[in-house]
């Protein structure tokens, strides 16, 4: 019986190097595809794969936000995120939202395979870079002050700096403006800043956001 895949990239062609990637081993098959977080929530309830497969960035809601809404709808699903993010920050968020691997799409093309194969299993899955950066930071203790952030706000604040207005915010997370300003401003708060200025400062400081923008 093979491993049903689900996977979720908003790079058509990187979707179908992946397809073709995947399908060469034995005992895995994609059984669908979806380029954003909308799309990949229904493609989920309709094919139910095994695993899912998901990107960070994509157009509107993330990947970190999709994560926490799969898990919210089954708290059996088994989520990998395959993201160009190496960071012990976004790891650590997409965790918290419910995945149980994370690789980066630097890594050998085989460990893709390997981790969807642990995650099917329930061993959770991480990429040697992703491991390293992790060590690294509890090395040093170098816990990101973003961290406290949760799932949801972490998203928000991923497209507040991507430039992405209230409204465009509201749309994409089905919130009102009103919720979104709310979020805006916990975020804020959480982060001990006053302005968008100081926010923006503060991720440059902890290298979000050039990470934040593909």
């Amino acid at each position: 019986m093979s491993i049903r895949v689900l996977l979720v990239d908003d790079h058509a062609v990187v979707r179908e190097g992946y397809r073709r990637l995947i399908e060469k081993h034995a005992g895995i098959e994609v059984v669908a595809e979806a380029g954003d977080a909308a799309s990949g929530y229904e493609a989920f309830k309709k094919a139910k794969p095994d695993v899912v497969v998901i990107d960070i960035s994509m157009p509107g809601r993330g990947g970190i936000d999709l994560v926490r809404q799969i898990r919210q709808l089954d708290a059996h699903a088994r989520v990998l995120i395959f993201t160009m993010h190496a960071s012990a920050t976004y790891a650590q968020q997409a965790f918290r939202a419910g995945a149980r691997g994370y690789v980066t799409k630097s890594s050998p093309p085989e460990i893709l395979v390997s981790a969807i194969r642990d995650v099917f299993v329930g061993r959770p899955a991480l990429c040697a870079e992703i491991n390293e950066a992790i060590a690294t930071s509890r090395l040093y203790d170098d816990a990101s002050v973003v961290d406290q952030l949760s799932p949801r706000e972490f998203e928000i604040l991923r497209m507040i700096l991507d430039a992405k207005s209230t409204d465009e915010i509201a749309t994409s997370f089905n919130l009102s403006p009103k919720t979104v300003a709310n979020y805006h401003s916990e975020i804020k708060s959480k982060l001990a800043v006053r302005s968008d200025i100081e926010l923006v400062y503060l991720c440059m400081r902890q290298g979000l956001v050039a990470s934040l923008v593909e």
